[in-house]
């Protein structure tokens, strides 16, 4: 994801502060001295994120907002020096993500910035995951089609065998126990002689693991079960 931050505020001051903090982040900073400047430099650069002044001449940036949030999600944080609860709402309501009030400490503006592109990165890349793909490491599985991807290799599996594995990557980080397993697969009770979950699982990082005695996707819990 692009770390290019849009610094758009009237203040030549302010864009200079601001983009000494920001670039001494490893930030690569673009400026703008009024809102239509903006607009021009976000369709022709990709923009992490947006800090928006809102009192400025010409366009204001809740106008601004407005129009970014016509083809964009990306974030937008507001500056403004007024504090007033009823400016803030009307910011947030026009599709900012943020508000930051001057003055502030660079502390802080650093902290907001790095809050709002992790979540955006964190939704960005859910959303382009589509729910019924389970990626881990170099593992992929689609439970719709109950195909499992080593790498680029399609990799075949039993019906249990991939129940089991669906199981475990769908909780990662779940320890499950070999009753728990038994009950949620074969829908039945888990008798002391039998070992076939030990067969299976052993199947199983036969196929996935590089090294299936050093297995680095489903691993025992000693005493406990199985788990990714």
């Amino acid at each position: 994801m692009s770390k290019r931050i849009l610094i758009i505020d009237d203040d030549a001051e302010i864009r200079k502060v601001i983009g000494i903090y920001l670039e001494n982040e490893g930030y690569e900073i673009l400026k703008a001295e009024n809102g239509e400047q903006g607009l021009k430099l976000i369709a022709e650069n990709e923009v992490a994120l947006v800090l928006l002044d809102i009192m400025m001449p010409g366009m204001n940036g809740t106008e601004v907002c407005m129009k970014i949030r016509e083809d964009s999600i990306m974030p937008i944080i507001f500056l403004s020096a007024k504090s007033e609860d009823l400016d803030k709402i009307q910011g947030l309501s026009s599709g900012a993500d943020d508000y930051i009030t001057k003055p502030f400490s660079a502390m802080e503006l650093i902290a907001r910035v790095k809050s709002q592109i992790r979540r955006y990165t964190r939704y960005t890349t859910e959303s382009r995951t589509p729910k019924n793909i389970i990626e881990i490491g170099n593992l992929t599985i689609n439970t719709d089609t109950r195909q499992v991807f080593v790498g680029d290799e399609d990799v075949r599996f039993t019906p249990k065998e991939f129940d089991i594995l669906q199981l475990l990557a769908s909780n990662k980080g779940i320890v499950f126990s070999i009753d728990r397993i038994y009950e949620r697969v074969w829908g039945e009770d888990f008798y002391k002689s039998n070992n076939t979950l030990m067969v299976h699982i052993t199947k199983i990082r036969e196929k996935i693991e590089e090294d299936p005695k050093r297995p680095i996707y489903i691993k025992t819990v000693w005493g406990v079960g199985y788990k990714i």
